[in-house]
């Protein structure tokens, strides 16, 4: 078998022998080496040239993405992403490299590069579950909802029970005000991981958003014994109970929401309890709270002035210091948010 058989795996062996035997040789004889026969000069041109051939470009691609993910291995995330870039770049039909870039543009939080990254192998492979489902969250996180329920559905036609699509587009459902269309996804989801408090916690606000108020309360309450009470939850919560006429669970869980997690919002509801059980001077110390915590939270504002009104009613309309300070909360209220054609209305009354 002659030079010209060889296989590349044995020229290569051999490039490697003859690397080291010349390496040996200048250590032993410094500036002596013997001149090569025409034989090894030929060997060494063949051997020159086969490591010096230009990959082709799929092939470059591929040697790209190994390379990207041993550096994504050893935490050189940005390294890895010049090679997808550049895997891209060689074969822009190379799905894994989209993919790959995609993540980690997403991990760094630039959202809109992951999204085109994630689009693009999305297109190349319309049967690829990640790419249409990664596809969908980027397009929600840049609260593009409505192209990201496309993109959801295109991954549920691939994987009709997967937890987090259903999830999900069913969040999405609710950023378009279309409770309705999220029922589905919502309940499916909750079959899927019934442990899930995430999934119970989904489906409660989605119940609420339809006025199913009882059935909201049944999944906030399920939550809450998944997982450790949070502000939201339990403000969700006291929500659902006032909506279904729970009034005194409501005030008891908003009582508990104070203690744990103070907040405007969390005294203005609690004020609104109190007013509803007739606790009236608990209703306007609660809205008072409220505003010092929060200057501008305009429905506390309301809640103190219709405390005062409400004074000023059972004062047989004596206690004008009381109306006066009704009015001019509702100045202020209005100064903040001028679309309340109820606090109008109430000013034009007592004004």
């Amino acid at each position: 078998m002659n030079s010209k058989t060889l296989s590349n795996h044995a020229l290569a062996t051999l490039a490697t022998g003859l690397i080291a035997a010349t390496t040996l040789s200048g250590c032993a004889s410094w500036g002596k080496a013997k001149p090569q026969t025409a034989a090894q000069d030929k060997q060494a041109q063949l051997t020159d040239a086969l490591e010096s051939r230009p990959r082709a470009p799929k092939e470059a691609a591929t040697v790209a993405v190994k390379r990207a993910n041993q550096l994504l291995a050893d935490g050189r995330s940005d390294d890895a992403l010049a090679e997808f870039e550049r895997a891209i770049e060689s074969n822009p039909t190379l799905t894994v490299a989209y993919m790959g870039a995609g993540d980690i543009y997403r991990e760094k939080g630039d959202y809109n590069t992951a999204e085109q990254r994630y689009g693009q192998a999305a297109q190349l492979e319309p049967q690829n579950f990640d790419a249409q489902y990664l596809h969908g969250l980027t397009l929600q996180l840049l609260t593009r909802a409505g192209d990201a329920v496309k993109a959801y559905l295109r991954a549920l036609t691939i994987k009709p029970d997967d937890f987090n699509a259903n999830l999900n587009i069913a969040t999405a459902y609710l950023q378009l005000r279309e409770a309705a269309e999220a029922v589905a996804y919502a309940e499916r989801a909750v079959r899927i991981k019934s442990d899930s408090a995430l999934a119970r916690t989904n489906l409660g606000a989605v119940y609420y958003a339809i006025a199913r108020y009882e059935d909201a309360v049944i999944e906030y309450q399920q939550a809450a014994e998944l997982a450790p009470l949070t502000g939201p939850l339990l403000l969700n919560l006291a929500d659902a109970l006032g909506k279904s006429g729970r009034i005194a669970e409501s005030v008891n869980t908003l009582q508990q929401l104070v203690k744990t997690s103070p907040s405007a919002v969390a005294f203005e509801r609690l004020g609104a309890g109190y007013f509803k059980l007739r606790r009236y001077e608990d209703s306007k110390t609660a809205f008072n709270r409220a505003v010092e915590i929060d200057g501008n939270h305009y429905p506390a504002i309301n809640g103190a002035a219709v405390c005062l009104l409400n004074q000023y009613f059972f004062s047989n309309e004596k206690d004008e210091a009381a109306r006066q300070e009704a009015i001019r909360l509702m100045r202020r209220s209005l100064q903040i948010e001028r679309q309340q054609p109820k606090i109008v209305e109430l000013l034009g009354r007592y004004n």
